[in-house]
């Protein structure tokens, strides 16, 4: 595996930054070895080298990664690029050909990890209970012959449950695959996703409804992220089969197949003319009631389980 990197901040929190692809590759409680994130634990030998982690693409997919003719092809200049590390800051120069308009053009991508507070630090008789890692990311992309949007994607263990919380009934938006009726629950203020399919399915939910704020729970953790939310923005990951769509800021996908391996994806975008985006990721472990207890907190009293 390429080089990595250790940082420790302050009140205990461990990443692993890994040099190739510019990630986030692991994230550790203080005194633990047990990682929050997904890492592939057989990364493919040819092809797209995944070793999961927090990761950073360009958006349009489907302008960016799908050639003439239907073939997928991750953008290797993007990922895993040519990524430089000083210190906390990754750095990667990337030439992006748009396939769909055959323009070409070279973007820089500049990521810094910062330390994140555990936003319950004062709710002493919760956060006792549980283990705490989390960090702030502050990413920009610049570089303008084209329009591009800043894409982050976190892979966490597969089998868990997307929470997202919603100022009104959201009306979620298939990218590619099918959820089953049974995986997927839509109120008035919730969105729940239990990703535990076989294949690939992708769901995308618009900006005008979203929080800002996402969680992914699983029996022993909780993944929460939180990020900025643009509804007058343009956002250009649209549905493939609906280009006019640009209002979609936050999606998950459901990934479980021979080759890819299973996880699960929370995505998040930013608008095409923003160029910069700053969120965290809040980690937490500890037993089912009281991850319950913080997912309402933090996400919304009908987010518990």
């Amino acid at each position: 595996m390429s080089r990595a990197s250790e940082l420790r901040f302050p009140d205990g929190t461990r990443l692993r930054l890994l040099v190739r692809g510019g990630r986030v590759l692991g994230l550790y409680a203080p005194g633990s070895a047990e990682n929050f994130l997904w890492n592939n634990p057989r990364p493919p030998k040819s092809g797209w080298p995944n070793p999961g982690g927090d990761r950073t693409w360009l958006a349009p997919e489907a302008d960016l990664f799908v050639q003439p003719g239907g073939a997928y092809v991750v953008t290797p200049t993007v990922d895993p690029g040519r990524y430089r590390i000083a210190g906390a800051t990754l750095v990667n120069r990337a030439r992006v050909k748009n396939w769909r308009t055959g323009q070409t053009a070279t973007f820089t991508i500049r990521k810094t990890v910062a330390p994140a507070a555990n936003p319950l630090r004062y709710e002493r008789q919760l956060t006792k209970r549980v283990s705490y890692a989390g960090y702030t990311l502050r990413t920009e992309v610049t570089g303008a012959a084209f329009e591009v949007g800043l894409w982050q994607l976190l892979q966490l263990p597969h089998g868990g449950e997307m929470l997202v919380p919603t100022y009104r009934r959201a009306e979620p938006v298939t990218y590619f695959g099918q959820v089953a009726g049974r995986d997927l629950s839509v109120t008035a203020g919730t969105v729940r996703y239990r990703m535990r399919a076989s294949g690939v399915q992708k769901i995308g939910i618009r900006a005008a409804v979203l929080t800002g704020r996402v969680g992914y729970l699983t029996k022993s953790q909780l993944v929460v992220r939180n990020f900025l939310v643009n509804p007058s923005g343009e956002y250009v990951d649209t549905p493939w089969e609906d280009r006019a769509d640009r209002t979609v800021a936050f999606q998950a996908c459901n990934v479980n197949t021979p080759v890819w391996g299973a996880f699960s994806e929370l995505e998040h975008h930013v608008p095409a003319t923003t160029g910069r985006d700053e969120s965290q990721v809040w980690a937490f472990r500890g037993p089912p009631d009281v991850l319950s207890e913080v997912a309402a907190r933090l996400l919304g009293g009908n987010l518990s389980a």
